[in-house]
């Protein structure tokens, strides 16, 4: 990938981009771009793409809610990263690149998510820890008829993992994984799912910020090689009610800085598992109440999260427990630790995946910081334990609507120290706007309005 300015020119003439998108994520998870003509490319690099600071209030109906410092007065900058510089394959002529948004003082100004995710690498570093992560993905395609959007599938629905069913989408998804490889996205499977229409295609694990971006640039690519084939492509968490829920499962793994010997995994250990990597489950599970406003933020996220849906509704963890937020998962034979790695199932699509995962380093960062002891891994369905054996695994049940989940997020001093009060104020006043409005309506407005958002 380009590393610098005149690298990213050079490739966007060579590649016959005509315009470049400058893509930014806001706090409704929405990917939001402003693109510029090739030739103003080379100082658009470097000076950035204006902005009003308005823009980070509007939710996810295109509502601008008045919070103060997001007025529409006064603008920052959308300042490119020149390594995230990819030529689209399936818009001709188009390319992006992800930024950061900065003051005049090429600062962050308060509300950028990849700003704030910098910095929570930051702190890792600070304790000699690097974080490898992916998100792992599911998705429905559909088409819209008449006002509806009908799964696309066989009319008797194709049977998960069948062949049928990947005969059904082969040249959709082949299409797919090159394009995500033409972006430097390293594919490592690809499957139909349980629901009707449903998808899934895993990627390997980068750098923290790299996961992020590469979320942002896979629900790019999923959306523009569907659209040009006819297709939608939704990532809600439950684009059909009577449907299995859409996750964006978190999978992460500690390393020392030079990322060579894993801190997570330990051989003599229950397990596997490290006394680093037990306090830093501690961490993420005390928060994790607060932790699914920014994780699982949506209104539909919590038609997901119900018992027994493999999505988790407690802070309950576990070794290769598909029931527990955190799922502690088994090794590969003779690659156990560079394959040793943890699965947070409270995660959705509708994030802003550098919130989210910034948020979950945070968390774990102040487990490890405390020592926290996670208590006992559940082993079996967290719906089906004692009382006694819940107790044990200080096993809690997580919020059950967005309101009691913004709740415990502005009661978590901890996470809000980390925000900071602006985005702090900016999150918690959008995501309450969108929360009262789906409350007052339906389910059909529901739907409709988080099908195509994320």
């Amino acid at each position: 990938m380009p590393v610098n300015i005149s690298e990213v020119v050079a490739a966007a003439h060579e590649a016959g981009v005509k315009l470049i998108r400058f893509e930014y994520c806001d706090v409704s998870g929405v990917a939001r771009t402003k693109a510029v003509h090739v030739a103003q490319l080379e100082h658009k690099l470097l000076e950035g793409v204006s902005l009003t600071r308005a823009q980070m209030s509007i939710n996810l109906l295109e509502q601008m809610v008045p919070i103060e410092g997001f007025e529409p007065v006064g603008e920052i900058r959308l300042v490119p990263d020149p390594s995230t510089f990819t030529v689209l394959p399936w818009a001709p002529g188009s390319a992006s690149v992800l930024c950061d948004q900065l003051g005049h003082d090429r600062l962050n100004w308060g509300a950028c998510g990849r700003s704030y995710l910098k910095g929570i690498i930051e702190r890792a570093a600070n304790h000699g820890i690097s974080v490898q992560a992916t998100f792992e993905n599911e998705w429905y395609l559909a088409r819209e008829v008449e006002g509806e959007y009908l799964p696309f599938d066989l009319h008797d629905h194709a049977p998960v993992y069948s062949s049928i069913g990947h005969d059904l989408n082969n040249d959709l998804m082949i299409e797919t994984v090159d394009a995500l490889v033409a972006q430097g996205i390293v594919v490592e499977a690809a499957i139909n799912e349980f629901g009707a229409g449903q998808q899934e295609i895993s990627i390997r694990h980068a750098d923290a910020l790299s996961a992020a971006d590469n979320q942002m640039k896979f629900r790019d690519t999923i959306r523009g090689v569907a659209l040009r084939r006819g297709l939608l492509a939704s990532f809600a968490p439950k684009p059909y009610p009577e449907q299995v829920g859409s996750g964006a499962h978190l999978h992460f793994s500690l390393w020392d800085l030079a990322g060579t010997t894993s801190l997570l995994y330990d051989r003599a250990a229950e397990g596997g598992l490290s006394k680093i990597g037990r306090h830093f489950i501690a961490g993420v599970a005390e928060h994790l109440p607060a932790l699914v406003a920014l994780t699982t933020p949506s209104y539909n996220s919590y038609r997901r999260l119900q018992p027994s849906a493999w999505s988790s509704a407690t802070t309950a963890w576990g070794f290769d427990n598909k029931e527990a937020a955190l799922r502690v998962c088994s090794p590969f034979f003779k690659r156990e630790e560079q394959s040793f790695n943890i699965e947070f199932k409270t995660s959705d699509a509708s994030a802003n995946p550098y919130l989210a995962l910034g948020a979950i380093i945070a968390a774990g960062l102040d487990g490890i910081e405390r020592e926290l002891d996670p208590g006992e891994p559940s082993e079996h369905d967290p719906a089906y334990l004692s009382a006694e054996e819940l107790a044990r695994g200080k096993v809690r049940p997580l919020p059950t609507s967005m309101s009691a989940g913004l709740d415990q997020l502005e009661a978590d001093e901890f996470l809000v120290g980390t925000l900071g009060d602006f985005l702090t104020r900016c999150y918690l006043g959008v995501r309450r706007s969108e929360a009262e409005a789906f409350a007052e309506g339906d389910l059909d407005f529901e739907i409709r309005n988080h099908f195509y958002r994320f």
